[in-house]
């Protein structure tokens, strides 16, 4: 992979809200993201060189703010999030949510929302049950493999 197409990759995560960005191409992987001290991180194996070139470019950009650890989980089935990206818990501002902590869900039935580069992703109840727990408020970032709802 070219400089340009990693000094594009990096702009791509500039603009956007996202905190990781993994690109494959081939046997080549370029894994970008924000971290507290403004570093890049990328995986081998890589054909050339980048970081020197790509660090100053994330380091004016602030970093994510951790989320706060829940002091107690509830007990049953955590649906974790499938991807980086922001957290919406309905369909548009002003709807209601998608689901409420005490209801009933089906597997398959939408619990929100991820937005990630643009594109809204369905987050589905991979089981079905009552929702205990909604540990992810609206319009928050969320991590790959955050948990984000408890099922019971």
């Amino acid at each position: 992979m070219d400089l340009r197409k990693i000094k594009k990759l990096i702009d791509l995560l500039e603009e956007s809200n996202l905190a990781e960005l993994e690109i494959k191409e081939g046997e080549e992987v370029v894994r970008l993201s924000r971290v507290p001290k403004g570093s890049v991180t990328m995986a081998a194996p890589m054909a050339v060189a980048a970081p020197a070139v790509a660090a100053p470019a994330v380091t004016a950009v602030a970093p994510v703010a951790a989320t706060p650890a829940a002091p107690t989980m509830p007990d049953g089935h955590v649906v974790k999030a499938p991807m980086v990206g922001t957290f919406y818990a309905s369909a548009s501002p002003g709807a209601a949510a998608f689901v409420k902590v005490g209801q009933q869900v089906k597997a398959g039935e939408t619990l929100g929302i991820i937005e990630a580069m643009k594109m809204f992703n369905q987050i589905e109840a991979d089981v079905g049950g009552t929702v205990q727990a909604i540990l992810i408020e609206n319009g928050q970032p969320v991590e790959f493999d955050q948990p984000m709802f408890v099922i019971a």
